[in-house]
């Protein structure tokens, strides 16, 4: 356990003059550690993913008249994977994600 240090003040009556010494604490040490803060909710490309899916899906739904269960698919993948790389570009610039 670190101790705190507190600064001794002593007077002389005689002169007016006045010293001041301060208490070293040796003997103990203390580390500033550092931690890294967990940032919570969703991420960019969490959030870009799911975008990209459902509109993708949508779209795709809309576009493909004789097949809307295959248009879907597909143009859910493709929307996904859009969304996604605008995401994790978007968390880059913020700082969430480094490389």
């Amino acid at each position: 356990m670190a101790r705190k240090s507190t600064p001794t003040r002593s007077s002389s009556s005689g002169g007016g003059s006045s010293s001041s010494s301060t208490a070293s604490n040796s003997g103990s040490s203390s580390s500033a550690g550092t931690t890294t803060t967990q940032k919570k909710g969703w991420s960019s490309a969490a959030k870009g993913t799911v975008i990209g899916t459902v509109g993708g899906a949508a779209a795709g739904a809309i576009i493909s008249k004789k097949n809307p269960g295959l248009g879907a698919v597909i143009g859910g993948v493709a929307g996904g994977a859009t969304g996604y790389t605008i995401g994790r570009a978007n968390d880059r610039k913020t700082g969430r994600v480094q490389k």
